[in-house]
């Protein structure tokens, strides 16, 4: 396996400064298990999961980016905005938190306290938007499957995104076969994924 993307276990941690106009923190629901990420990109450490329909606080968004500050739990990171839903200006209606109105949340800014090494982004996660809601997870895989994917582990792929249930792989993306087992496999953004090999779509997160 390449070098590890993190020097050290503090190259996550963040310096965040408000450069819009701060308000209230808006209060967000996530569409999927939606991972809490140590930075805004694929390539930074997962330190927490926000559960499908579960909430967490938003304090801000990078401007010109897709990425979010969030507290959920106690757990401070950075989450995927395709992936969040909140009301806005008053309204009851839940809107994409990507597709939010104008300075409807401040910008945030992010400086790691230490070097990150970055691997290239290979594309992007297709589909996530029309698959919110409609796909639902496969059972859990049997242990033996479990098993084999952390003990035959693939070098991760970076695609922007989240690796989320729904979500399409680019066709530029090689999967794995399973033994004895219908789905293909891959470590997207550090996560092992399964992947229904017709439709190159997410079917299930191995957490």
């Amino acid at each position: 396996m390449n070098t590890m993307l993190l020097k050290s276990t503090a190259a996550g941690a963040a310096l965040l400064a408000l450069t819009g106009v701060a308000g209230a923190e808006v209060l967000a629901r996530a569409t999927a298990d939606l991972n809490i990420r140590s930075g805004p990109g694929p390539q930074y450490p997962i330190v927490g999961v926000i559960g499908v329909n579960e909430e967490a606080e938003i304090e801000g968004c990078r401007e010109g980016s897709k990425w979010c500050a969030v507290n959920h739990a106690g757990v401070d990171g950075w989450a995927y905005s395709d992936y969040l839903t909140a009301p806005f200006e008053g309204g009851e209606d839940y809107v994409v938190v990507t597709e939010r109105p104008a300075e409807a949340l401040p910008s945030v800014s992010f400086e790691a306290t230490s070097s990150v090494e970055v691997e290239p982004v290979r594309g992007e996660l297709i589909g996530r938007k029309t698959a919110i809601g409609t796909v639902e997870p496969i059972a859990p895989p049997p242990a033996e499957v479990t098993t084999y994917i952390q003990s035959n582990r693939a070098e991760p792929v970076y695609l922007e995104g989240e690796a989320v249930v729904g979500a399409v792989l680019p066709e530029t993306v090689e999967v794995r076969e399973i033994p004895d087992y219908e789905y293909r496999y891959v470590y997207v953004n550090q996560q092992p994924v399964l992947i229904e090999p017709e439709t190159r779509r997410i079917v299930y997160v191995v957490r």
